[in-house]
């Protein structure tokens, strides 16, 4: 019998099926050579309150000089409740994209109940109790805190002790390596 090989995904949003076929690609070495390969997801909760003060800027044009405006408790809660259904759904959706490449895969939703709502401590905490060999984190692109490396990707590889490998959702390799449409640095 072959040994389990886990992979701990930390996404941003629902995969796509190109995004879970990309993934799923990543690890056909390892299959190759008979060895089952398994996915475990994470996809945080967008925080209801960030989100609503978010708008909140937006609506009032500079958030720099506005003046902060307490939050209606109710309005957090709708829009928790409404982050929590997105997020589950969103969930849904990667695992399905998933195991229609083929791949083995579970997860779960992590929000601030859940290691102080810290994707990276929720990260650590899913690479130790699955055994993760190495990490994927799917983001958007998040050229400011990736430059100064307040990103997941740079936090991940401080915190934790397996490979991690940082792809952009919604691009193909060639895309991130620079060519067509995708990223190509600072």
């Amino acid at each position: 019998m072959s040994e389990t090989y886990t992979v701990v995904l930390l996404v941003e949003q629902a995969l796509t099926l190109a995004d879970a076929a990309q993934v799923h690609s990543l690890h056909d070495e390892l299959r190759d050579e008979h060895q089952q390969v398994r996915y475990h997801v994470l996809l945080p909760v967008e925080d209801a309150a960030a989100r609503l003060e978010a708008a909140m800027g937006a609506v009032s044009g500079d958030s720099m000089t506005a003046p902060r405006v307490p939050l209606d408790p109710d309005a957090v809660e709708t829009v928790r409740e409404e982050s929590e259904r997105q997020s589950a759904q969103d969930l849904r959706t990667t695992l399905e994209a998933l195991r229609a490449a083929d791949a083995t895969a579970d997860g779960k939703v992590i929000d601030g109940k859940v290691v102080d709502g810290d994707p990276i401590e929720a990260l650590a905490a899913a690479v130790a109790e699955v055994d993760g060999r190495e990490a994927i984190i799917l983001t958007r692109s998040h050229v400011v805190s990736e430059f100064f490396h307040l990103d997941w990707t740079s936090r991940a590889r401080r915190k934790i002790g397996v490979p991690v490998l940082h792809l952009l959702e919604h691009e193909s390799f060639d895309e991130q390596a620079g060519s067509g449409e995708g990223v190509t640095g600072l």
